[in-house]
């Protein structure tokens, strides 16, 4: 199959800017959101697209909305792709994380695959889920876009490639508003989590007791 696929992270939200940490908490597009959206939009216009595929996680949800009605293009939600639960996490600054727990937040930054947050969602498990998400669709031949958030945008990038599972860590997450990729006409095998690295849990939640934004 020779199908050309698209991942688009959607617009800004207001965790962006002091990269406060959402994970699957779902939050509204900022204005500067709304027009990067427009702005994704016109980017795409000349490409074949048959569907757009979108994570449930707002803004991902509503990016997808906006760019299927700008474009003409129908927009299926799938469950399977809801951004990675950061557990409790979400609602923090990064330096949060990199004042309390530096060595923690070092490994987050050089192998994010291998953090699981406190009460959060382990990659592995993630994985299954974003690829048997994403199973249906790579059997159809159609050209497809799929609107997610970091980090799991870049899981479903690796599904795609059919390379070794990776998750964005804290800087890349908060920097790929409106970023899209093409994937190109690569096989798709069955990815996994590298076998020389393991998740590391070697904190508590008493540790995180920090109060998220209001």
């Amino acid at each position: 199959m020779s199908t050309v696929r698209w991942v688009a992270r959607p617009g800004e939200t207001e965790f962006d800017g002091p990269s406060r940490i959402q994970g699957s908490l779902d939050l509204p597009l900022t204005d500067r959101g709304q027009q990067q959206v427009t702005e994704l939009a016109e980017t795409l216009r000349s490409e074949t697209i048959d569907v757009i595929y979108a994570s449930p996680t707002e803004p991902a949800a509503s990016t997808a909305t906006q760019l299927g009605e700008s474009l003409g293009i129908p927009v299926k939600v799938i469950d399977g792709l809801a951004n990675l639960h950061l557990g409790l996490w979400q609602g923090l600054l990064a330096d949060d994380i990199r004042r309390k727990q530096p060595r923690v937040f070092k490994q987050w930054e050089d192998h994010p695959e291998t953090i699981c947050a406190p009460e959060g969602e382990e990659c592995e498990e993630a994985l299954e889920r974003v690829t048997e998400a994403l199973r249906k669709p790579l059997k159809r031949d159609e050209a497809f876009l799929i609107v997610a958030p970091e980090p799991i945008a870049t899981l479903v990038v690796s599904v795609l490639r059919g390379e070794p599972a990776r998750l964005a860590g804290p800087i890349t997450s908060h920097g790929a508003s409106g970023f899209v990729e093409q994937i190109g006409e690569v096989p798709v095998a069955a990815p996994s989590v590298s076998a020389e690295i393991r998740p590391l849990v070697d904190f508590s939640a008493d540790d995180f007791q920090i109060a998220p934004a209001g």
